[in-house]
């Protein structure tokens, strides 16, 4: 938790601690930076006014090597804030005044989701024997081979898991924070073209196929849910 006034933080601190959380304080946003780097919390409660570093130049600072969840806790409440805030890496965001039982529920409910992101996370790394097919391609998990029209494509095991991963859930949009997870099973890091760059080698062993796998502009990358008529 990272707030520069000490009986908020104290009240704040009492309250968590009494449904079980185990809260380590900070009073600047410079001690917030080395705290979180040094413990790796499960989740960052972020005041925006703090001396030292501003709340929103810590938020930027963590997300450029954490995914961990931040809950905005601010006196600024303008819409434009909140915009602003969750548009940078805010998961939530509460203003000041706020009942200490919401607060608590709020938690409670990033706590929640993170259970059931980190549950599809498991899923989609859990290996499959199962053949999959999309249009011409077929994808052996077991032999570990992948072939269009029956040709055995070259694919390094990368390109395999992510061609894995995309032909289970055709359709379904994946952020490059969440392709390194679940394939490359590292935290994201900011500026990392790993994933770029391996979905550019995946299209283009797959030729024309390879257009089947969309970029979604602010997101990440899908395979269409259809395969084109022209690979029919």
């Amino acid at each position: 938790m990272v707030e520069d006034e000490p009986e908020m933080a104290r009240v704040v601190r009492r309250e968590l601690e009494a449904s079980g959380y185990r809260v380590v304080h900070a009073a600047d946003g410079a001690a917030a930076l080395e705290q979180q780097a040094h413990l790796d919390p499960d989740l960052v409660i972020l005041d925006w006014m703090l001396p030292k570093l501003d709340g929103l130049e810590v938020l930027c600072r963590i997300r450029q090597r954490s995914a961990v969840p931040i809950l905005m806790l601010t006196a600024r409440g303008e819409e434009v804030d909140r915009v602003i805030g969750l548009e940078v890496g805010a998961d939530d965001y509460l203003t000041k005044p706020f009942g200490m039982r919401e607060l608590v529920a709020r938690v409670h409910a990033l706590f929640r989701r993170m259970s059931h992101v980190q549950e599809i996370l498991e899923q989609d790394r859990s290996e499959t024997r199962e053949l999959v097919r999309y249009g011409p391609l077929q994808l052996d998990p077991e032999a570990h081979t992948a072939t269009r029209c029956g040709e055995v494509l070259p694919l390094t095991r990368t390109e395999f898991d992510l061609l894995h991963l995309m032909m289970r859930n055709p359709g379904r949009a994946f952020s490059r924070a969440y392709l390194l997870d679940t394939v490359w099973g590292q935290n994201y890091v900011s500026g990392d073209r790993a994933v770029d760059n391996a979905i550019l080698r995946l299209r283009k062993k797959l030729g024309e196929l390879g257009e089947a796998i969309e970029t979604v502009w602010g997101i990440g990358y899908r395979l269409l849910p259809e395969v084109g008529d022209w690979e029919r």
